[in-house]
């Protein structure tokens, strides 16, 4: 659950083997010797007879059967013991002292060591080491009651001990990443789940937890101060009001226990960072189905049934339940600092824990009375110790010394709990509701069936009576039908053969007709050669009037020549025309079709009158022929004046083809001219639907860029109160994985940015990583505020730092820091940079493009105190990797956070701190590992006068980071001298008598042993001391 030092987490457990003390004394004390006597009772030599007033009783309908042909010790509490990991801490703390356990597995025994010259031996059931894996822990203590559990009898299994021992990492792991961490919780839950029917089994899941002697439910955590109801006919507990779920995998099992650990109170002490301040209990609910016949014969009942029940056996239920708790952590209140709230809550952990050590003693003193009801916890746990369950206890201990008192306790408590003897008893029950339900459900069934019959045989009648109507209604109608059809053609077949008589004799008046046409057409012809001859002869006399009019019709061609000239030069004008008009659509587009339609109009006005000459024309050559008719009448002419009217005629109807080829030509002119119109009138409408497209994406893009501005708008307020926050570092152990980001987010306001981030994440998605950084190149100042305030939100979230660098987004924060000169922009670029900076291989990234020298410029040209807050930030985040010290000494990125410290700003100071901290821890750990030899980098810079000058300062963050750095820069011997000149080793003593922090005084006095011997003389408090 927990990950912090301190904490039960996961690399405590999972460390190997350390080196621990394998001494141990043969001697004891007496009062040593009377504990070991009392302790065998793992051994089953000391028992609890039977308590006369233990719960037995059951339902009417259940038969409850004691386990009586098993010895006492199947009953009795089994308890092993599990030894943590040595953690960080114990390795700094202890380092000069044995461990106060030694554990003998084989044996099963444990030797518990006060001092080098006395110990005491214990024997439990089993004996874990340090490396024992989490699948023997629930193999050896949890998976008997698992399958007493399946067998129908209840069951617990219960983790007890000082808190940062292991007990939730033992009990409630999730093991999502890594199986073969799970706990007992997910692997009794596969167990069950893979040993029912799915058919007709249920397994159902209730998750609690007691915190401040209140009954809250971790499923629903609306649900509070759930109360303990007592049957009084079978003395059962249940818990009215409480969520049950009925649970079918193990994915949904995990599910629910991942929403229950949420739901648990934590919070961090001096001995565990994420100490649990509640009892975590799990009830597990399991009912089976069970053949009638499997049973023995010898139950009466059995032998009762009727023949219908011999064929069909009664059901029988049996139903458990297994409770699996997790203890809050027992502490003293003098070593975890608990204050406050965090005292009141102890003080409640405290007393229920104390109430179940009152149990336990009057229990295994076979006291008359036992006082279950002194707390809810004990109440609950009633049939856990000393009532029907089958229970197992696994008490877990640390190996530090430090801890002997509490160690102590927990293996006394474990020793007491072995002398408890449960009674168990199955629990069965005759399921006559089941049966009821059953034989009731198959005789609605089959009378249902029956109805259904007999409504369907009735159905079919009336459809069968129905459709026979309709067949006999439909042969009569057919019937009908084809005699009505036969008159019909037969009547027709008499009108056609007296149509056909008429036809025939229409045919033969018309052929008669036909030859009298025949005659007329021949009396015709010799009348019509006859009028052309006389029309020769009349021809001669009309020359001198032929020739008029040829004159005149050539002033006419000649004329229409001219105009047809004239219309192609002002055609072609028109083609220059409509090339520049293509030229200037784009910014003329209206003056375009005005001057088209004009244009159009012209040439159909012109074409029109040209038509209307023609016809004038046409209409001029008809009278002239009327007049060349009546001359020939009046006058007759010579053969040869004829030919030569003639061949003027034809020279005039070519002239006038001409025209008229010139007319056609002029005519496909206009034609292509309205193809051309046609064609730039579509290309306009496609512009401007590509205009309007343009414009509606333009418009999208404004609204995105407006909600963007309304969140960033929005998180001004709470991003300034945030920052005002960042004072202090939320009151944390320094380690070297301190280096946290700028804009991290204070517990007040953490729901609320959880909130805006998922927002701003929303947005993102829906925009585009890639067009919010390109809109960090915008030359609009207010856009690229806001972009950037949006990059460096969605940069304070791990999951969205790695696409950032991969869309090109820290080269955009670089460039902005390099060209741009808008203070607001400097700033958040800054804290972007500072929030991609606590990523390892960013942090290289960052270096490689001379993000170091471009932070200590942008340092240097401002004297904004946020701005160089978000500069100290990240070049202190960019302290904590070793392998970078070199390259921000030479990049002037040391030189830079130290010149900071000149703005006189707290939150500036504490950035400066916090990073040479940083820096000085890993150059420490370098020189111990070997890694990196000579006087530190920090020297050079003044680092050790500015820690000197500043050492008593009121903010208590920069004072802790200000003692972590000088306590760590005093480990290197090449910094000695320096030391000794200034006067930093006073300091160091001071600190390790009056810091505020058990840790750094601790820290303090180990860096103090390192100076040479006859520096003692110096510091006789600190020789007092050790």
């Amino acid at each position: 659950m927990a990950t912090g030092s301190g904490s039960r987490a996961t690399h405590h457990l999972r460390a190997g083997s350390g080196s621990h003390g394998t001494s141990s004394s043969s001697s004891s004390s007496s009062a040593a010797a009377a504990v070991r006597s009392s302790g065998n009772a793992g051994q089953g030599q000391n028992v609890r007879p039977k308590a006369p007033g233990v719960r037995r009783s059951v339902t009417p309908t259940s038969r409850a059967h004691s386990n009586a042909s098993a010895d006492e010790d199947s009953g009795r509490v089994r308890v092993a013991v599990r030894l943590r990991p040595r953690n960080s801490e114990d390795l700094l703390l202890d380092a000069d002292y044995a461990d106060c356990v030694e554990l003998q597995s084989e044996l099963k025994r444990l030797k518990l060591r006060k001092n080098n010259w006395n110990s005491e031996s214990y024997r439990f059931d089993e004996v874990f080491t340090d490396t024992a894996s989490q699948r023997r822990v629930y193999e050896v203590v949890a998976k008997p009651v698992v399958e007493s559990v399946l067998s129908g009898y209840n069951g617990t299994i219960m983790a007890y001990g000082q808190t940062g021992t292991g007990k939730t990492y033992t009990v409630g792991r999730l093991g999502k990443d890594d199986v073969s961490e799970r706990g007992i919780m997910v692997r009794a839950f596969e167990d069950i789940i893979s040993n029912i029917s799915h058919a007709s089994d249920s397994v159902e899941v209730s998750y609690l937890q007691l915190y401040m002697e209140s009954i809250q439910d971790l499923l629903s955590p609306g649900k509070i101060n759930i109360p303990i109801s007592e049957d009084p006919k079978t003395g059962e507990l249940s818990l009215p009001g409480a969520t049950v779920v009925n649970v079918h995998g193990v994915d949904h099992f995990q599910e629910l226990l991942q929403i229950g650990e949420a739901n648990r109170h934590a919070a961090n002490t001096k001995l565990n960072t994420e100490s649990s301040r509640s009892h975590a209990i799990l009830m597990v609910n399991v009912r089976r189905y069970v053949d009638g016949q499997d049973k023995d014969e010898n139950n009466l009942q059995d032998r009762d049934q009727t023949d219908l029940h011999r064929s069909k056996p009664i059901p029988i239920v049996r139903k458990s339940k297994l409770l699996i708790v997790d203890l809050a952590g027992s502490e003293r209140l003098d070593k975890s600092g608990s204050e406050g709230h965090l005292l009141e809550e102890a003080k409640f952990i405290n007393l229920s824990l104390t109430s179940l050590g009152k149990c336990i003693n009057a229990l295994a003193e076979n006291s008359a009375h036992i006082p279950f009801r002194d707390s809810k916890l004990t109440r609950l746990l009633r049939d856990s110790f000393g009532g029907s369950a089958r229970t197992s206890l696994i008490i877990t201990i640390g190996p530090s010394a430090r801890h002997y008192a509490e160690t102590t306790s927990t293996i006394m408590f474990g020793q007491r709990a072995m002398k408890i003897v449960n009674v168990m008893k199955l629990k069965e029950e005759f399921d006559y509701e089941s049966l009821c339900r059953k034989l009731e459900s198959q005789v609605d069934h089959l009378t249902a069936e029956v109805d259904r019959l007999e409504k369907l045989r009735e159905n079919d009648k009336g459809k069968l009576e129905r459709q026979l109507k309709e067949c006999e209604d439909s042969f009569s109608g057919a019937e009908k039908s084809l005699m009505k059809r036969s008159e019909f053609l037969e009547k027709e077949n008499e009108r056609l053969e007296s149509e056909m008589k008429d036809i025939l004799i229409d045919l033969n008046c018309q052929k008669d007709q036909n030859d009298l046409m025949h005659n007329k057409n021949l009396e015709l012809q010799a009348n019509l050669n006859y009028i052309q001859e006389q029309q020769r002869a009349e021809a001669s006399t009309y020359q001198s009037v032929l020739a008029d009019t040829t004159q005149m019709y050539e002033k006419k061609i000649a004329e229409l020549i001219r105009q047809s000239e004239e219309d192609r030069s002002h055609a072609i004008n028109a083609e220059e025309q409509l090339d520049r008009m293509r030229e200037l659509l784009s910014d003329h587009q209206i003056k375009i079709k005005k001057t088209l339609d004009e244009t159009t109009r012209m040439y159909e006005k012109k074409i029109a009158d040209l038509m209307k000459q023609i016809e004038d024309g046409h209409h001029h050559s008809e009278a002239v022929e009327e007049e060349f008719d009546l001359a020939k009448k009046s006058s007759m002419q010579g053969q040869k004046e004829i030919n030569e009217l003639n061949m003027k005629l034809e020279k005039m109807h070519k002239l006038h083809e001409e025209g008229a080829d010139e007319l056609q030509f002029i005519k496909a002119e206009y034609e292509a001219l309205l193809h051309e119109k046609a064609k730039l009138t579509e290309e306009l409408h496609m512009m401007r639907e590509r205009l309007l497209q343009e414009e509606k994406h333009r418009k999208n893009i404004e609204d995105e860029l407006i909600k963007v501005k309304k969140l960033v708008a929005d998180n001004e307020k709470d991003q300034k109160e945030k920052q005002l926050d960042m004072k202090e570092n939320g009151g944390k152990g320094f380690s070297p994985d301190e280096s946290m980001g700028v804009l991290h987010k204070s517990n007040p306001l953490k729901e609320t940015q959880s909130s805006q981030r998922t927002t701003i994440a929303k947005i993102c998605e829906e925009v585009g990583l890639e067009k919010i950084l390109a809109l960090l190149a915008s030359e609009d100042i207010d856009v690229q505020i806001h972009a950037v305030k949006v990059v460096a939100n969605l940069a304070a979230e791990d999951i969205h730092q790695e696409k950032i660098v991969e869309e090109g987004g820290l080269d955009a924060l670089l460039m902005l820091l390099q060209s741009s000169r808008n203070a607001t922009v400097l700033r958040v670029a800054s804290g972007a940079i500072a929030n991609l900076a606590m990523n390892e291989l960013n942090q290289g990234l960052i270096m490689s493009k001379g993000g170091a020298r471009l932070l200590a410029n942008v340092a240097s040209t401002t004297d904004d105190p946020q701005t160089q807050r978000m500069v100290a930030g990240a070049i202190a985040n960019l302290c904590g990797n070793e392998k970078l010290h070199v390259m921000l000494k030479e990049d002037g990125g040391l030189e830079a956070l130290l010149g900071m410290v000149r703005s006189g700003t707290t939150d500036v100071s504490a950035q400066v701190a916090r990073g040479i901290a940083n820096f000085a821890k890993c150059e420490s750990r370098a020189v111990i590992q070997g890694h990196r030899k000579g006087r530190s980098l920090l020297m050079e810079d003044g680092a050790l006068e500015w820690l000197l000058a500043n050492s008593d300062c009121a903010s208590t963050s920069i004072k802790r980071h200000i003692e972590l750095a000088l306590c760590h820069l005093a480990q290197n011997k090449d910094n000695w001298r320096d030391f000794m000149s200034s006067g930093a080793v006073k300091r160091i003593q001071r600190i390790s008598v009056e810091s505020s922090r058990e840790d750094i005084r601790s820290l303090a006095k180990k860096t103090l042993n390192l100076f040479p011997t006859h520096q003692t003389d110096l510091f006789p408090t600190h020789q007092t001391d050790l």
